[in-house]
């Protein structure tokens, strides 16, 4: 077996039990797994975006290799961004097929200067004077990611509602009981769902009287609902873990130099040895509760 995948799993052993090591307390070992987690997530989603979205999307729209020439003024500034970065901005312009619409003082789809400013304008917010210039593209992100939003919710979520409810009861096909697929009953159980769940969140007039039983019908839904999403969710995490444990357990062998053994008995050690040094300090007793 190679080293590489050796050392592979004892990092990833390091970094299950490191995260597993919270469950004693806030420790090094859970720190230093959660840091990486973390920046390796940020760099690897910022390298992602940039080579699938960025390099192809707005740069191989404003500077198309088909209008190449390397006389245009734009295209010298692309050849002093490719003397810093060339496999960003590869020599004769970035190939990517795109259309070339809106050519304004030798600058193909100069439209798109518009993101490219605004995405500037957020980069902008690491330097302090400056930094309001980043609230110019963070409000239009926002704006237009709630509008698409907006739209889409209402295209999946309460047209699709409402056509999930509006069944047909007059269909001489559909039977009357069926828990797998459409039937009267099931349409009759989605339909009191979502006028009662409704009825729950109409809070113009108070919950007494029939608005209060109906109302008290719709939380039974909603606790439904809420629990069935909880437990798949559950679910899920749980399938996480057992494959973790799989992986532990893998790792122990002595293919991998019985990675887990060695670096579970090394945290137990190193956490207990902090814990016996400091047995003996104090926690500083707030005024609240002197």
């Amino acid at each position: 077996m190679s080293t590489t995948i050796i050392l592979g799993a004892w990092i990833a052993v390091f970094l299950t039990l490191g995260i597993f090591s919270y469950l004693y307390k806030d420790n090094p070992f859970y720190k230093t797994a959660e840091h990486l987690f973390v920046g390796i997530s940020a760099g690897y989603w910022t390298s992602l975006f940039f080579w699938t979205q960025i390099q192809p999307n707005l740069f191989g729209r404003l500077w198309p290799s088909s209008n190449y020439s390397s006389d245009s003024f734009w295209y010298m500034i692309y050849n002093g961004l490719g003397f810093f970065y060339s496999p960003g901005f590869p020599n004769g312009g970035v190939d990517k097929g795109h259309e070339i619409h809106n050519v304004v003082l030798g600058v193909p789809n100069v439209h798109y200067l518009i993101p490219f400013a605004l995405g500037i304008m957020m980069l902008l917010s690491l330097i302090p004077k400056i930094s309001w210039f980043a609230r110019w593209g963070i409000a239009y992100t926002v704006g237009m990611a709630a509008g698409l939003r907006a739209y889409g919710f209402l295209n999946s979520n309460v047209i699709g509602q409402i056509k999930g409810t509006a069944a047909s009861f007059s269909d001489p096909n559909l039977p009357f009981w069926s828990l797998t697929s459409p039937s009267i009953f099931n349409s009759i159980v989605i339909l009191v769902g979502t006028i009662t769940g409704l009825l729950y969140f109409y809070f113009s007039k108070e919950h007494k009287g029939v608005l209060g039983k109906i109302s008290k019908v719709g939380i039974y839904f909603l606790m439904i609902s809420f629990g069935a999403s909880f437990g798949f969710a559950v679910m899920g995490r749980i399938s996480l873990l057992i494959g973790r444990f799989v992986d532990l357990i893998k790792y122990s062998g002595s293919e991998y130099f019985n990675a887990t053994l060695w670096i579970l008995v090394a945290m137990i050690i190193i956490l207990g040895y902090d814990a016996f040094k400091n047995r003996d300090k104090i926690l500083p007793v707030s005024k609240d509760v002197a």
